[in-house]
Formats: structure tokens, sequence, C-alpha cells
């Protein structure tokens, strides 16, 4: 037996009008018709007696009324249940990013997450990049996406694009005079430092492992607007992300000789299957347009 059949069926019962039924189920009357024909010769037994112009159930209708109404409620539930699980109602994904990343950026990707997942519920879990590590080890976190150019080998690495370093200073700076800033002339320049900055780790993958005792450290905080304002207030320059918003009246330049660059990926635990919710977070992330400039 088909379901489209018990459709038909189910309403030729509650109607107990061959054409009523057909126009409810968007059929003809001879389709409606030979459907129930077709249940009626595999049941074994007439379902509806008809009567000049009056239909009724027969005692085998009745009976099978009780079951195919159960049949058909749990099949509109299964097409319930699958179309949910299809845009993940219910499902929470737990994702890690790392401090720095640009909220344009970001907010981009999650958009574009949402598109693939408008139901998904979202967790986001800001830490450093180590702390992400552990993280995702532990199974605090789901995915995430880290800019360590180094993490222990049970995590899978997808890369996504390329981000290079720029520094940044107030108006007036000398640096102002420059299209990009060789890194020797950070020597001796007062300097904002941010805590848990992934560019000495970057600096370091480039051979140039101790970046800090080129310049004077004057101030060090953790609050990225307290980090610009302090810059913009000409209180030191300070290196940054190209892609990480800045204050008005900020100025920047990119870093040369060598240029410093990190990688940005999602990372996930190798061997752990993928949940539907990190499948489509990895398929969102492998179609989303990252930024182009420094794109892998």
């Amino acid at each position: 037996m088909e379901l489209h059949q018990i459709r038909y069926f189910l309403k030729a019962g509650e109607t107990l009008n061959f054409t009523r039924a057909a126009e409810q189920c968007g059929v003809s009357v001879p389709s409606l018709s030979r459907g129930i024909r077709q249940l009626e010769e595999e049941l074994g037994g007439q379902l509806f007696r008809r009567e000049r112009h009056l239909t009724h159930l027969t005692d085998l209708g009745r009976l099978m009324l009780a079951h195919f109404s159960v049949m058909s409620s749990a099949a509109d539930a299964a097409k319930r249940e699958a179309s949910d699980y299809a845009r993940l109602a219910g499902s929470r994904l737990k994702f890690g990013m790392f401090a720095s990343i640009g909220a344009d950026v970001l907010t981009g990707y999650l958009t574009a997450l949402r598109d693939k997942a408008p139901d998904l519920e979202l967790h986001i879990w800001e830490a450093n990049c180590e702390e992400l590590e552990g993280a995702l080890l532990g199974g605090e976190i789901d995915i995430a996406l880290t800019s360590s150019p180094e993490l222990d080998a049970r995590i899978r690495m997808t890369p996504l694009f390329r981000e290079m370093f720029y520094v940044s200073f107030s108006p007036g700076h000398r640096f102002e005079q420059m299209n990009a800033v060789p890194m020797r002339e950070l020597q001796g320049e007062s300097y904002v430092k941010r805590l848990h900055c992934e560019f000495p780790s970057n600096l370091a993958r480039l051979g140039v492992p101790k970046p800090y005792d080129a310049v004077n450290v004057r101030y060090v905080g953790e609050r990225e607007d307290w980090i610009q304002s302090l810059v913009r207030a000409g209180l030191g320059c300070a290196v940054m992300p190209e892609n990480l918003p800045l204050l008005p009246g900020l100025e920047m330049r990119p870093l040369i000789e060598p240029e410093v660059f990190r990688l940005i990926s999602l990372a996930t635990v190798a061997g752990r299957p993928h949940s539907p919710a990190v499948a489509v977070a990895v398929a969102a992330a492998k179609h989303f347009r990252w930024p182009s400039g420094g794109r892998l």
C-alpha cells in the first residue's frame, strides 16, 4: 500500500463523499477511486459501501480508519522531524573564536551559517588559541576558528584565508610618510602591547623570535578598544591584523621585511564524527567568501 492511497481513503472516510474527497486531495475522482480500489484489493475487502448518493464505511473500513489514522499521523510526524533535522531545529553548536578576528569577517560567516541552518542555536566561546585547543580536545566546544600556526596533531585544520599584519599609529607619526613599514623601523618605538596577541608566534615562524625586544613596551592591555584608544592618543604604536575594525582617526601600514601574516583555519578534532551541526558549519566555512586580500 502507498501513502497516497491511505490519504485518499482517510479523506473519503472523513467526507463520505468521493467528489469532495478528490477535490481536497487535489486529484480527479477516477484517480481517488482507483487508489481506494487498489487498497481494497490489497486488504481483501471493501472499505466503502456506496448506495445511490450515500457512501458508508464498511466494518473493515471503520477498522482500517483507526489504523490508517495512526499511520498517517506517524508519517506526518516523520516528515516534520526530517524537516527540522534538515534545518537543525533544536541543535546547538558550541563554537570557539579567537578574540582578534575581525567583527565583519565573523558576522559575514555567521550570516552564511544562518542561511544554511536558520534554526541552529549557536553558542560562541571566546578565548585565546591555546585555550581553544584544550577546549576542543576536552569536548567543551565542537569547532573553532583559530590562527595558531601549530596545534595538537589530534586536531584537523581546514585553512580558510591568510591575513597580513599591519602597524597602527596616530596621525602625524613618522610612519604616515611610508607606504609600508619595514620591521627594523619599529626599533625603539613606544609600543602598546596586547595580551594574548598572536603576532609574536607568527613572527617566530618567520625566524624572528623576540619581536618585543626591539620596541619600548609602554602599555599592556587586553581590551581592544583600550589598545586602539591609547594608539590614537599617540601613546605608542601597535601591531594588528588587517581585518580588525579600527577606531576613527587611526592609521595603518603593512609590515614588510619580512611580511608577517597569520593563517586563519577551522579546527575540529580528527577522528571525531561530525554532528549535523558541525558538518553544516564546516560546509558553510568552505563555501563562504573569506577576505580576498590574503586568500589562499
